[in-house]
């Protein structure tokens, strides 16, 4: 994200900065709408831990936690990648970072289990915590 911005301010095309045009600026906000999202939740993460509560009660919020943050990275590089252009696809010059996040996003995305399980954990664990809902309901 950072480094768009500062490629977006410094590139221009067509008589104008990059930052100017709209699809830019567009890409950029989502960029930093969803880094915001997984800042907030991996605060809310650490507080929660901060004030005693147990590691399995947060399993759930960890994989979604989790999940958000793989995809946030693959987002940010792909469109980073775009506003980089041809630069981003070489190894050496202005997008050489781009083109190495863009080719080891998948690869982050992996260690501690894939988006479908981790997101599969979450759900079981949100139904189950529904049924124990329910059934105090019921015995009410």
């Amino acid at each position: 994200y950072e480094e768009s911005i500062k490629y977006a301010l410094k590139r221009k095309t067509f008589g104008k900065q990059l930052i100017e045009h709209q699809a830019i600026r567009l890409k950029l906000a989502e960029m930093l709408r969803q880094i915001e999202a997984v800042h907030d939740s991996c605060e809310r993460v650490a507080y929660s831990l901060s004030k005693g509560v147990p590691d399995l009660a947060l399993g759930a919020t960890c994989a979604l936690l989790k999940v958000n943050s793989s995809r946030c990275f693959e987002y940010c590089a792909r469109e980073a990648s775009q506003i980089f252009g041809g630069s981003s696809i070489v190894r050496e010059g202005q997008g050489m970072l781009v083109e190495r996040l863009y080719r080891d996003v998948r690869q982050a995305a992996i260690p501690g289990g894939s988006e479908e399980i981790l997101l599969d954990f979450t759900i079981r664990q949100a139904v189950a915590k529904d049924l124990k809902k329910q059934k105090k309901a019921a015995k009410m």
